[in-house]
């Protein structure tokens, strides 16, 4: 793929999926001195992560009022009580694949990050109120509530566009590959095959109005804004999004934070969906060099 993309850099960072990581926010007890924190933190973590802490790579971020904070030996917090800390735990397996790839493929990874992070960095640009970021997958439907930048709460839903596509497939007696293109190609307006992607795209939505309900009834808050990203988004998706929420609906566009030829705007703004975590390492390397 490099070959064929003409791509000379081997500097990168690499995203890990989401499926083969730990994300829990959970509330601990509260240690004025940051060091006894991270001994807390890390011997409650044990009691979330599946598996034996030596197995995972383990990292966290503390929530304290007004905004996200990563804990280092230096902080000192002034209040009592509880804190709200972000457990972000990877298997050791799983870094070890990734980074047999980056070394077949000849190029050199300053980090790795879960996807959804590059995915905030690349697409939320609030910065108080709460969001949810919906990334719609071949297989999944992944939904996010960002606030100040973390992740509040994450969810997975089981249905996702190729769900969409069997659908089409089945209703329509024809072939996977000519449904997809059906759904690709914005051919939706037949009956049989809008009812397809109605029948399929109301029971993710279900599931995530579900979702925005508990988690604006459990904190008091208003979510904002429902952003919409993945290889799974068409016009008729997005479209059915808006109609099933109150709330404004928008398609992420990763690349409106880059600069590109006026005439690449329309083709960056369609294709936007597919390339958000991309964009989103891309972003944070930058801000490396």
């Amino acid at each position: 793929m490099l070959r064929e993309a003409k791509v000379t850099t081997k500097n990168c960072g690499i995203s890990i999926p989401f499926s083969r990581s730990l994300l829990s926010l959970v509330e601990l007890p509260f240690r004025s001195n940051s060091a006894e924190q991270k001994t807390v933190i890390e011997f409650e973590a044990r009691k979330y992560i599946p598996v034996p802490i030596s197995e995972v790579q383990l990292d966290w971020f503390i929530v304290p009022t007004g905004g996200p904070k990563q804990i280092s030996e230096k902080d000192d917090l002034s209040h009592e009580g509880k804190v709200e800390v972000l457990l972000v735990a990877v298997h050791n397996d799983e870094i070890s694949l990734l980074r047999r790839i980056v070394t077949g493929a000849e190029l050199v990874a300053s980090f790795y990050e879960i996807e959804i992070f590059s995915t905030i960095r690349a697409v939320v640009d609030e910065p108080v109120k709460p969001v949810m970021v919906l990334d719609v997958g071949a297989a999944s439907t992944k939904v996010f509530i960002v606030e100040h930048g973390v992740v509040m709460l994450s969810h997975s839903v089981s249905v996702g566009s190729q769900d969409i596509t069997r659908a089409i497939a089945v209703a329509n007696n024809v072939s996977l590959a000519r449904a997809e293109a059906f759904k690709k190609n914005n051919s939706l307006s037949e009956g049989s095959v809008h009812d397809s992607l109605e029948l399929v795209s109301s029971r993710i939505f279900a599931e995530v109005r579900r979702v925005l309900i508990q988690y604006e009834t459990a904190h008091k808050k208003s979510i904002v804004l429902i952003v919409l990203t993945g290889g799974g988004v068409t016009k008729e998706l997005t479209e059915y999004a808006k109609n099933a929420f109150a709330i404004e609906v928008r398609v992420a566009d990763p690349f409106i934070k880059i600069e590109a030829p006026a005439f690449m705007r329309p083709v960056l703004e369609d294709i936007g969906p597919e390339f958000s975590v991309a964009v989103g390492l891309a972003l944070r390397k930058l801000e490396e060099i």
